[in-house]
């Protein structure tokens, strides 16, 4: 691997981040702008997804790229937020002609994070439009913001003995291809240093001073009560390899081996995990090498996420326990 050069997901072109966020109310959304129309494809393994246009992304279907993609909080409530993102794809003029009108693609997931301070307050297409102009600056940030805001990890007991969890990026160069992840952790279980047994956040003992397995706990109840259901890790691969929509579903279905590979339990019938896919370049490659990176990548996103998020509501987090 002496080979494979990390570098900042924003050194990837034809892409811009952005985020907004309610801090006092824990919640906030993320957007990955496309500067050209970018075949994407998905992977959805959790069984209660909050999604947007994703049935877009089978190959079958003629839609050959999208000019925008949504992560976001607030459960199925934050799709809002997509028809900010799509009025701003709109003013710059992106999106498919149809007589005329402009009609932008926009796919996105949200995680459910009603549960973390106020429930009451979703992203909206206000929040959407403000993350679009933050896009601008395209400034790679990690932790508590945007879509991570409001995610947390290890919820087998209940909220007190939950972690806070947010939002990690993480992109490797080999040669001229790129391939980078943005992911947004808020899972049921544990989160593990990648390809490792080292615990990094997750549920807490009863003393708060460390952590036990979720797994263990779990089947322990022998079920996942309807009350843990505030789940649901998402995130966007995005590489500069020139793959096509069908190639890139296979990339997805790769790239979410990295959430097996950091998380346990994950992809339960109480989540929604899900994993984009975009290509944004024209780099020769192929898709078995780019799922190979995109899977390495989403474990170390995911590692990030948990790693540089703060305390925050109450919940501690990995940087609190100092293991």
């Amino acid at each position: 691997m002496s080979q494979w050069k990390e570098i900042s997901l924003n050194s990837i072109k034809n892409i811009r981040i952005g985020h907004a966020q309610d801090e006092e109310h824990g919640t906030g959304c993320s957007v990955i702008i496309c500067d050209k129309k970018a075949p994407c494809g998905v992977d959805v393994r959790g069984g209660g997804p909050a999604s947007r246009e994703t049935e877009l992304l089978n190959p079958l279907m003629s839609n050959d790229g999208i000019n925008g993609l949504l992560l976001s909080g607030g459960s199925a409530y934050g799709l809002d937020a997509a028809g900010g993102v799509m009025k701003y794809l709109e003013e710059k003029g992106q999106g498919v002609k149809v007589g005329g009108e402009i009609v932008p693609i926009v796919v996105g997931s949200c995680i459910f994070d009603l549960g973390c301070a106020s429930g009451k307050v979703r992203p909206d297409a206000a929040m959407g439009y403000a993350a679009c102009l933050d896009s601008e600056k395209n400034m790679e940030r990690n932790g508590n913001v945007g879509a991570g805001m409001g995610a947390t990890v290890g919820k087998n007991h209940g909220d007190k003995f939950a972690m806070k969890s947010g939002l990690g990026c993480y992109c490797l160069q080999v040669g001229s291809l790129q391939v980078g992840a943005i992911v947004v952790v808020n899972a049921i279980g544990d989160v593990f240093e990648m390809d490792s047994q080292k615990q990094l956040a997750g549920l807490l003992n009863s003393k708060k001073d460390g952590m036990i397995s979720s797994e263990e706990e779990m089947v322990k109840l022998l079920q996942i009560a309807s009350k843990f259901a505030f789940n649901t890790s998402i995130g966007a691969v995005i590489t500069n390899a020139g793959l096509d929509k069908a190639e890139m579903n296979k990339v997805a279905a790769m790239a979410s081996n990295g959430l097996a590979r950091t998380i346990r339990p994950v992809n339960t019938s109480m989540d929604g995990d899900s994993i984009y896919a975009l290509s944004v370049g024209k780099v020769k490659s192929n898709p078995d090498v780019v799922g190979t990176l995109a899977a390495h990548v989403v474990g170390k996103a995911v590692n990030r996420a948990v790693l540089e998020a703060e305390e925050k509501y109450g919940y501690k987090a990995a940087r609190s326990l100092k293991l």
